[in-house]
């Protein structure tokens, strides 16, 4: 694979070239900046839209907008549980590889328990041999793809919104979403699993796991990747520092990933990043049966549009 990288989200973009058509499934779609994204994105992109929710509603926006949405693409809903649910209904019938599902202004619970039905959802068992659930479903995981200023290139937090505290298998699914992910964008990233301090201590789990991790992707059992741990965050994200440490690292101040030992310091580390590093985030959610545009309710358009962006490629 040839490597690529990507110094920020206009390259990234440009670069992506969809395969096919895609159909993008929006639940409670009567929201401002989903709607500005979606009509943005269907003109940079071969995608169609079906949009669920409130049909008057989705309507008064779009017309605000000057959106000329196909009416007969509107699928009424009478709640957001309603169109959370019949938007994954629409996604299980559509072809295999065709679609990718969006959160609208429906809060993130209510969605991904739609999601993640065991009878109705769209969890994916499609790669059982290294599937590391006990119901044989492949572990979902959420990604934030960020523009950071001051970094060298784009930088992806994994999982800052599903897991809420990974076990070793479930961290090696996670790994095996985004590897397969960046691959998919010509990127052969370089991981850093995060921990307290670069020193295995058996009192931090993720110390432990950080090097049986490591020592996985060393036999090849983690794919197309770089993987490094435990890493403290100042080691992974300043060569400086880790050579002051006297750490040797491949991938020290050129990380592409960073795995959070939960979703809890995945979460603040990209919020924290967003809201005093002025950072610009994508994300989705990796190991469904489809891509999932998953960002916050009171995300930009911006963020919706690169969110799409990423999904579609």
């Amino acid at each position: 694979m040839m490597k690529q990288t990507y110094k920020n989200f206009y390259e990234l973009t440009t670069s992506i070239q969809a395969a096919s058509a895609k159909t993008i499934v929006v639940a409670a779609a009567e929201d401002m900046a989903s709607l500005s994204a979606v009509s943005e994105a269907c003109g940079k992109f071969p995608l169609k839209y079906i949009f669920v929710g409130d049909r008057d509603k989705i309507k008064h926006v779009s017309d605000e907008l000057g959106f000329a949405v196909d009416e007969s693409r509107i699928i009424s809903a009478s709640s957001f549980g309603d169109a959370a649910a019949r938007a994954v209904s629409v996604i299980r019938d559509l072809p295999k590889g065709t679609g990718i599902l969006m959160k609208g202004k429906v809060d993130t619970p209510t969605f991904l328990s739609c999601v993640l039905d065991k009878e109705n959802g769209i969890r994916s068992r499609d790669a059982l041999a290294r599937s590391t659930d006990q119901d044989d479903t492949r572990t979902m995981s959420h990604i934030a793809m960020l523009h950071v200023p001051g970094y060298h290139k784009l930088i992806t937090i994994t999982d800052g919104g599903m897991c809420a505290h990974p076990t070793f298998k479930q961290k090696v699914d996670i790994i095996h979403n985004v590897t397969d992910f960046l691959n998919g964008l010509g990127i052969v990233p370089k991981i850093a699993v995060l921990s307290a301090s670069e020193a295995i201590n058996p009192k931090i789990q993720e110390s432990v796991d950080a090097y049986e991790l490591a020592k996985l992707c060393q036999s090849g059992g983690l794919g197309d990747c770089i993987v490094e741990g435990p890493l403290s965050f100042d080691l992974a994200a300043n060569k400086k520092a880790a050579e002051v440490k006297g750490i040797e690292s491949q991938i020290s101040g050129d990380v592409d990933v960073l795995l959070a030992p939960s979703v809890t310091a995945g979460n603040c580390l990209a919020k924290g990043l967003i809201a005093w590093g002025g950072a610009t985030m994508a994300g989705a959610v990796l190991g469904a049966q489809v891509p999932i545009v998953l960002v916050s309710r009171g995300a930009s358009a911006e963020e919706k549009l690169l969110s799409i962006a990423i999904c579609a490629r």
